[in-house]
């Protein structure tokens, strides 16, 4: 693949011409081409931690092989070759092939339209999922697309209709929202849904935690654009990341919708820079609240926070007339209405991560296609409208959000070039809905 970049490049933009061409479906009974027992062929792509650390988890704990990896960043494509192709060679799997490495704003083309690939894993920074997962299921690709999987109201309805795509050609979207692979989530939501704490009247979510990703964070050296240091800090610019109530509490919203059974119908939320106020932070907010009305009156409040000394609080809890429900990453127990325990999950209850990608490879293999985009599209614009409703004190209406608003995070100058990136002014708070 040529290294060369078009001078602008939009979200529709960077779907390409490749990525648009003629999609090969993978059948049920032909995987990699041959028998179905043969091994899943995955790409990367997005090089960074995240994207290697779970491309290895695919590789220990599924019969996936990686034969493919793609980033805007030259310099992340060898360091993630070594680590994958280490991990690997422990698991008697071939190494990446030298002429399966795609570098630029398109690797992603490159990457997609390969015969040695039949399934991607899009772990690029949240702005580009929509266009990224839209060209994965163009080119027939089944997908894993990380959470958030879009920061704004165009993306949520791009990936959505994308989910529609992929269900008319048997392809499978897994989202990174690994706590509906996660057992004793499993159990508790089956006895909620079953009527075990009554018809739901509140509920509770919580990411509150001390300062997040601050061990990632790349100073701005002599020479690096703007557009280079907010794609390297893109966890710190709103634009790419959707703020940290969407890149993080996405997974708490997720298991609010998934209780109560459908979306909230509106929110009101405030937030703010309380603590990380320097320009190294970008320009997301530090903390948000929110309280989501659903159907029927159902109000959740909602809290997330990444400040320094906060205390770790990540859990979720619905309220029922019968009794309440708790969840976190660990635990999840039921109580009746004077606060006995009436359930506790004691089962295996495995890393919900190794799950996910097992649930996965094994839909494609099996020809049972999963397709989750909708519900984590869905849990995804919870948060945008939590933003939205925070940057501009504004009670917002789900309807409208979905369907009328135009707001698209996207920076007036949105140019990549050659590397290094172009300069580009980080986005304020001017287009906020």
């Amino acid at each position: 693949m040529s290294d060369s970049t078009d001078s602008k490049v939009g979200r529709r933009e960077f779907i390409g011409t490749a990525a648009a061409a003629s999609a090969m479906i993978i059948k049920p009974e032909l995987v990699w081409g041959t028998e179905r027992n043969s091994a899943v062929r995955l790409g990367l792509l997005g090089c960074g931690g995240r994207g290697t650390g779970v491309t290895s988890s695919f590789i220990e704990n599924t019969g996936a092989v990686v034969t493919a990896i793609g980033d805007i960043f030259d310099s992340q494509l060898a360091p993630a070759k070594e680590r994958l192709d280490k991990v690997a060679a422990q698991f008697n799997k071939p190494e990446i092939p030298l002429s399966n490495m795609f570098r630029g704003p398109k690797a992603y083309e490159g990457l997609f339209a390969s015969s040695d690939v039949d399934a991607v894993y899009i772990a690029t920074p949240p702005y580009f999922h929509p266009a990224h997962l839209e060209a994965a299921i163009a080119a027939g690709k089944h997908t894993y697309l990380e959470k958030p999987v879009a920061v704004d109201p165009l993306g949520v309805r791009s990936v959505i209709a994308t989910s529609e795509l992929a269900a008319e050609k048997g392809l499978a979207i897994v989202a990174g929202t690994q706590r509906r692979h996660q057992a004793h989530y499993l159990e508790i939501m089956k006895r909620v849904h079953g009527g075990d704490i009554g018809d739901l009247v509140a509920g509770q979510c919580y990411w509150n935690m001390g300062l997040a990703w601050d061990q990632f964070k790349v100073a701005k050296t002599a020479g690096m654009s703007d557009m280079e240091w907010q794609c390297r800090n893109w966890f710190y610019t709103t634009w790419l990341s959707g703020d940290h109530i969407c890149e993080q509490h996405v997974h708490n919203l997720d298991i609010m919708n998934w209780g109560i059974g459908t979306h909230p119908v509106q929110v009101i939320g405030m937030g703010g820079r309380q603590a990380r106020t320097g320009p190294e932070y970008g320009n997301i907010f530090d903390h948000f609240a929110c309280e989501f009305e659903y159907p029927n009156g159902v109000r959740v409040a909602s809290m997330c926070k990444q400040n320094a000394g906060a205390a770790y609080h990540v859990c979720e809890r619905l309220v029922g007339t019968k009794g309440q429900m708790y969840t976190d990453q660990a635990l999840g127990y039921i109580k009746d209405l004077k606060g006995n325990t009436t359930y506790t999950y004691e089962g295996p209850n495995e890393n919900p991560y190794y799950t996910e990608h097992r649930d996965l490879i094994t839909s494609i293999r099996e020809g049972k296609a999963l397709n989750e985009a909708k519900n984590v599209a869905e849990s995804t614009m919870c948060a945008v409208i939590g933003r939205m409703s925070a940057y501009t004190g504004r009670a917002l209406k789900w309807d409208w959000a979905m369907n009328a608003s135009k707001l698209d995070l996207r920076p007036a100058k949105y140019e990549f070039g050659d590397l290094p990136l172009d300069p580009v002014a980080i986005p304020g708070k001017t287009q906020l809905i």
